[in-house]
């Protein structure tokens, strides 16, 4: 699971990862931004996430300050990279083989991000994208259904609750789904 693969870099850098997210995605400049994976996301090998990037609004894009140890004369502490905003992606998303996730992107939960593909910006609960640069395919469901999907939560339930639906989780027929609702709230007595 990778809470367990990033357990260090969880720890220094305060990401979030949730339970049962699954995949050793490549992390490039940690440093530079927050990263939250929601639960339940499969992410295929090769999979980069990126916090950083060079910055462009400098003479040249090399990072001497980053490799000052061979570069004496650039300043020391200077920064050449950039935080672009944090990297936010939502439950039960699936990422295929090879994708890249820009800097500042947020995934809504239900997505699918085709192999090779590179994401940057906002991506839509239950979008199916794929390409350079990453664009809708198609939504997975109606917006009514996606609602009701997002309404539902599933992947919040106890563990319990979410091994009795697993049939229904795995159905090509989403109604028996959707009908169990989310989970009722027992009133204090």
């Amino acid at each position: 699971m990778t809470r367990y693969q990033l357990a260090a870099d969880i720890e220094r850098w305060g990401w979030s990862i949730g339970p049962y997210t699954y995949g050793h995605p490549s992390i490039l400049e940690p440093e530079m931004a927050g990263l939250s994976i929601g639960n339940f996301c499969s992410i295929g090998s090769d999979v980069t996430i990126i916090l950083g990037n060079h910055r462009m609004d400098l003479a040249t894009t090399y990072p001497f300050g980053v490799l000052g140890e061979f570069w004496d004369s650039a300043p020391h502490g200077y920064e050449d990279h950039e935080g672009r905003g944090d990297v936010v992606i939502g439950h039960d998303v699936w990422f295929g083989i090879g994708s890249k996730i820009l800097p500042g992107t947020h995934i809504g939960s239900g997505a699918v991000i085709g192999a090779g593909a590179v994401v940057r910006g906002t991506v839509p609960p239950y979008a199916i994208m794929a390409g350079n640069p990453a664009r809708l395919v198609r939504r997975r469901f109606d917006d009514a259904t996606i609602a009701r999907l997002l309404d539902l939560a599933w992947w919040d339930w106890p563990e319990e609750r979410i091994r009795t639906a697993i049939p229904l989780l795995m159905s090509e027929n989403i109604e028996p789904l959707l009908a169990l609702g989310a989970p009722q709230e027992t009133p204090e007595t």
